[in-house]
């Protein structure tokens, strides 16, 4: 294995910790013996061809410096390769990391980790979700969640994610059930009314809120929510219980565990570490070992 580590940075990630958090986390790296390059690119595109140049050119390690965002990112770089990745998490939501008891918005521990991990090969295989080629690892959200991000993408004010409390205030004010056709493992084609549906490679969306609370990410299954035909009452009432995950024991809330699902619903937009995918219809598939990363055996996912 190489010295060298690829910093794979989103400099504009958690407000602006994106560009503080690479410096402490190559500190730790080159105390640690490794040499170490940053890649930054001119947008989204340019940063994963730059990433996906240093996979191939047999880097040490690529280590994601941002939020779920990049993490998702690097993920498409180093899905199905060798090469292992590392997680310097300080953007808002930082999902990813919390599932796998890495340290968050801590960039020099998160550094010492990966070089502690590099030196002891202690490298864990994480499954991965995949919707044609695009690789997720929390979690794909659709419905009532994905139709609010939807509201806060188009909203130029407030920043931050106040704009999204807002948005979940307008939606919630036209909320109504939507008519899904769910098809799972078994080929059975389920019609049902709900509120959404969260297919689970992680436990977690939005910065802890538990919605797939169940999930591990080693057991090349997803844990799949439907919440039900709730009113604005129930919702209400349900949805501060998804931030412990005792949301599943309400009765309008149903679970499987599947390898793939296609979920088929008319105006609905899937999301995927809270990137947009597209309109569904889309199938999902849980892809076992689909990536190496640089975590601890025993982290919160397997509890």
């Amino acid at each position: 294995m190489t010295s060298e580590i690829t910093l794979f940075v989103n400099p504009t990630a958690g407000r602006g910790r994106g560009a503080h958090a690479a410096q402490p986390a190559a500190r730790a790296l080159r105390e640690a013996g490794f040499s170490v390059r940053t890649v930054l690119g001119e947008d989204a595109d340019d940063a994963l061809r730059r990433a996906r140049e240093a996979v191939a050119g047999g880097t040490g390690a690529l280590v994601s410096v941002g939020g779920d965002g990049m993490m998702s990112l690097a993920l498409q770089a180093v899905a199905g390769t060798r090469t292992p990745l590392g997680v310097v998490a300080v953007g808002t939501g930082n999902d990813f990391a919390r599932a796998l008891g890495l340290p968050v918005r801590d960039p020099s521990a998160a550094g010492r980790l990966v070089a502690d991990a590099l030196k002891g090969d202690r490298i864990r295989e994480v499954d991965l979700g995949r919707v044609g080629e695009k690789w997720f690892g929390t979690i794909l959200a659709s419905g009532f969640d994905s139709r609010v991000n939807d509201r806060g993408n188009r909203m130029r004010w407030p920043s931050g994610r106040f704009k999204y409390d807002l948005a979940m205030v307008a939606e919630l004010a036209a909320f109504k059930p939507i008519p899904y056709r769910i098809t799972l493992d078994d080929g059975e084609v389920r019609e049902i009314e709900a509120t959404l549906v969260a297919v689970g490679n992680g436990s977690s969306y939005g910065g802890g809120m538990r919605i797939c609370s169940g999930a591990r990410m080693d057991d090349g299954l997803f844990d799949v929510t439907v919440v039900g035909d709730c009113t604005r009452t129930t919702l209400l009432r349900v949805f501060p219980q998804v931030y412990k995950g005792t949301h599943l024991n309400h009765p309008k809330v149903s679970t499987y565990r599947v390898r793939t699902i296609t979920l088929q619903a008319d105006g609905v937009t899937g999301y995927a570490d809270g990137e947009p995918l597209g309109a569904l219809p889309l199938t999902a598939e849980c892809v076992p070992g689909a990536v190496r990363v640089l975590a601890p055996i025993d982290s919160p996912d397997r509890a």
